[in-house]
Parts: C-alpha cells; structure tokens; sequence
C-alpha cells in the first residue's frame, strides 16, 4: 500500500467481513475494535491491523486513536457496522431498550472528533423503520449533515454484488468530497450471471454430520439426531417438511404455515436463503445441504458469504457460525469499497 491509500478504520468489526471486502478494493485496514474475544481472533489473525482494540464502544474515549493519526496520509474511512440484531425482524423479543440501538450514537462520537473523509454504515433494512422520524438512523444523518456531510442510502440486494444469497442490506455511504454514490451492481440484467450455492460450494469435500475436514478445520458440519438424519433424507434439494411422512412431522408444525424454511434443503442452482447467526443448523432455516444428509459447514456458509476459503475462523462452531452469520459479505463490502474509490477520482474495477 502506498503511502496515500485508503486507510479505513472498522468498528463494530467482528469477523472482519467489512475489512475484508474494503482491503479487496484496494483500501488498508488500520484499526478494528470489537468486544467479542473470539470474533477479535478471527479478525486480527486474518486482517492483521496496525491497531485492535478489544473492549466495548461506549467505555472508549474518542482519543484513543490519536496514536494512528499522528502522521497518517491518505483518504481515511470510517466503518459503523453495529449489531444489527436489534433491528432484525427475526428478533422478534427487541425492546426500545436494548443498549445495542444506541451503538450509532457511539459511533458518532468518533466521525465528529475526527472527520473522516468518508463514512459506512451496513444494517438490515428495518433499522430506516425504526420510529421513522427520530430512530437511530434518523439521528446518525442529521449528525452527519450538521457535521458537513452529504450523504446517500438505499437497501440494496447482496445478490447483485457476486454473493449467492438471498439478503437485502441498507448501506449508507457519507462524503465530506460531494455527494457519494451507491455502488452499482455487478450482477444480474445483463450483466454477470448470479451466483449459485453450486458456484460457492460444490467443490468442497464431502463431510458426515458432525464431521470435520482434516485439512479445514472450518469445514465442520454439526451432528445430527438420528430423527434429524431421517429428516433431511427425506427432503429433497429445495424441498422441506412438506416432503417429510407424517411420522417425522413435529406437533408445533402442524397447521402452522409459517417457518416455512426451517429443515429446508439448499438448490444448486439457486442463491442460498439469507444466512443467520444459525447458519448451521438444520433446525433454524433453509440451510440443509442440497445434496449430504447434513446441514451445511461453517466453511460452507463463509463460501456463501463470500469470504475466501483460506479465511480462517476461531471458537466453538456454534461461535464461528454467529460470526459468520453477523458478517458484511465481502464482496458487498469490495462494491462499496470501489464506489468510494471512485467517487474520490480513482478507478473503479468492476
């Protein structure tokens, strides 16, 4: 990297998904923080910043990173990539207090002591509908304007970015350079053909539930009961419980129309459903194998998020799933990434 490169600094980084993507489009990740042990593991063993902080935002002082800026050049990004669980319509037990919806104020602290040149935030698309005219994002772009900002957001599909996966995100990008631009998509109309589960994990070893690659530890599958094995024999590829023979139907399933993805098998051909903090487990969505009697590996599901194979990740499996699920898919994060570029008067690299 030279001297003038992007320099961005990722908080709220988990996994390192945002960092990942941003470092893929040219950019330099100076900085991460997270309060997760294991997703601050996988991310400063495969990010490698020049700073980490391991603690929670809201005990941090906006000085702490003053040792970076001392004589850093370049254009600077700022990433607020904050839990979005708050705001997710799966998370059907959220209340108005839950500390995590006041993560963006945090967040804000930092933009305004130090005016970085450009400004990220990715959430699911229910944050804009959270008490429309005074919820969390409404106040993070009237902080944003009074700080001399100008800025563009929109909900935009991950599918049309090269991620095999059916999730929608709200991406804000903010300028201190002009008004910024949404990045423009790469796939779909006309442009590169979607991508499949068959393109992300088809060639991947075959694994047992409950078995681990020998040469991937996070080609992992999780075990299986013997009923959920009878189960996901009985289901074909993008088929659910409404293949199963009655003996293998749960009581809670019967006349419910709802939850209509969970023990569902992947398709080859088709984009996996939005991965979650479960993305292993066959009892929690869409996310059977479409082909092994298993639900799929962590691997797998990195695949699907785009992460790069040699991606490494640390925890329990249940831990590396959350982290994954969490995650900026990389390949969003580079199209935001390129779009900034070229806003500021470089290339832009479809």
């Amino acid at each position: 990297m030279t001297s003038d490169s992007f320099k961005v600094f990722d908080f709220f980084s988990g996994c390192g998904g945002t960092s990942q993507g941003l470092a893929d489009s040219g950019m330099e990740i100076v900085f991460g923080l997270d309060f997760d042990k294991d997703s601050a593991n996988t991310f400063m063993r495969n990010i490698r910043p020049s700073m980490f902080i391991e603690n929670d935002i809201r005990g941090l002082s906006v000085e702490c990173l003053k040792p970076l800026f001392d004589g850093l050049k370049g254009p600077i990004v700022f990433s607020g990539c904050a839990p979005c669980q708050p705001f997710s319509k799966q998370n059907r037990s959220s209340r108005a207090g839950d500390p995590r919806r006041n993560l963006l104020a945090e967040f804000t602290r930092f933009v305004d002591r130090w005016e970085p040149d450009y400004v990220v935030i990715e959430n699911v698309p229910g944050l804009q509908r959270i008490r429309a005219t005074n919820g969390p994002l409404q106040r993070f772009k009237r902080a944003l304007t009074r700080a001399g900002y100008s800025h563009v957001v929109g909900v935009l599909p991950a599918l049309r970015f090269g991620v095999p996966q059916l999730r929608e995100r709200l991406i804000l990008i903010a300028s201190k350079r002009g008004v910024p631009t949404l990045p423009a998509p790469t796939h779909g109309d006309g442009l590169l053909p979607p991508v499949s589960v068959a393109d992300a994990i088809a060639d991947l070893p075959r694994l047992r539930a409950g078995q681990v690659d020998p040469d991937d530890p996070d080609h992992h599958a999780a075990c299986l009961s013997e009923t959920n094995l009878a189960r996901i024999r009985a289901t074909p590829a993008g088929g659910g419980r409404e293949s199963w023979p009655k003996k293998l139907r749960l009581d809670c399933h019967r006349g419910h129309r709802g939850h209509s993805d969970v023990y569902g098998r992947l398709s080859w051909d088709r984009p996996a459903a939005s991965l979650t903090t479960r993305c292993i487990s066959l009892s929690n969505g869409r996310f059977g194998h479409p082909e092994q009697h298993r639900a799929i590996s962590a691997r797998e599901a990195a695949c699907l998020q785009t992460f790069p194979k040699s991606y490494r990740f640390f925890g329990s499996l249940e831990s590396r799933a959350r982290q994954i699920g969490n995650a900026v898919p990389p390949k969003m994060a580079e199209a935001i990434g390129r779009a900034i570029r070229a806003h500021a008067g470089g290339p832009y690299l479809p």
